[in-house]
């Protein structure tokens, strides 16, 4: 069993109803198959490496997941139900966000107007609608506060923080908005020691709230710290499946590069 979750006292149960199903899952670009039957579930508070080399299809496969495209073939079960419907919006709707390496931050507003961009809160004055700064201020500390996330001065442009708190403030608006599953890609690139830290403890605390994650990582030191399961594509088929105890480091590198035949 993970040591987070021991930790905690429970275990993700491999017979407890998966949050996400993917079955069959496969993408094609014209003559290109980028996916082929892939098979996978995540549970909620289960964190899910999914790994493999550039061209893998990996961004693929969370592009559908993400809504951003349709599959070609298969099917995508969320909370029980049948999802029909791939877009974005329809995604985030159902509780799955997405946050990429650019994160998709508006660097010239703060971290509040960032929290609530695009579903602004709005007050009445003398008839006319404006927007509840104070309101959109206090929700936003309280989102970093459940996840103990410490940010000096909320008031700041969020292009003036760092990486960290950058990846912390995208995070805090997933869990705001009622995530279920959260999709990290490359979250601990290009940032610092101490920031490199700070994130594999926030991805940690988001599986102790019960939302799950998919995370997506080059770094296989990450990989071994957080994550309960791993998914390992390779030419866009899955190679591998287990957890990091189970698989081992080597098996998980050489699924990477040669596919199901070496694991």
């Amino acid at each position: 069993m993970n040591k987070r979750l021991e930790r905690l006292g429970f275990a993700v149960s491999n017979t407890a109803k998966p949050l996400l199903v993917l079955s069959g899952i496969t993408k094609r670009f014209g003559a290109v198959e980028a996916l082929r039957n892939v098979d996978l579930d995540v549970r909620a508070g289960e964190v899910v490496a999914l790994l493999g080399d550039n061209g893998a299809g990996k961004s693929t496969l969370i592009k559908i997941v993400s809504g951003a495209h349709p599959p070609s073939g298969g099917s995508m079960l969320f909370d029980g139900k049948a999802v029909r419907q791939f877009d974005p919006r329809h995604a985030r709707e159902i509780g799955i966000e997405t946050i990429y390496q650019d994160l998709a931050l508006a660097e010239n507003l703060n971290v509040g107007a960032n929290i609530f961009l695009g579903r602004e809160l709005r007050q009445h004055r003398l008839g006319l609608p404006m927007l509840d700064r104070a309101r959109m201020r206090e929700e936003a500390t309280q989102a970093l506060e459940q996840l103990d996330i410490h940010i000096p001065d909320l008031n700041q442009p969020v292009g003036e923080l760092s990486g960290g708190q950058r990846q912390a403030v995208a995070v805090a608006r997933a869990v705001y908005w009622h995530a279920k599953l959260v999709i990290m890609d490359e979250p601990t690139a290009a940032v610092g020691v101490g920031e490199h830290e700070a994130i594999l403890q926030l991805i940690a605390r988001l599986a102790e709230h019960g939302v799950a994650v998919i995370l997506i990582t080059h770094t296989m030191a990450d990989v071994w710290r957080v994550a309960d399961r791993i998914v390992v594509l390779t030419r866009g088929a899955k190679a591998l499946e287990g957890t990091p105890t189970g698989l081992g480091e080597d098996a998980v590198v050489r699924s990477m590069l040669f596919g199901r035949q070496q694991a």
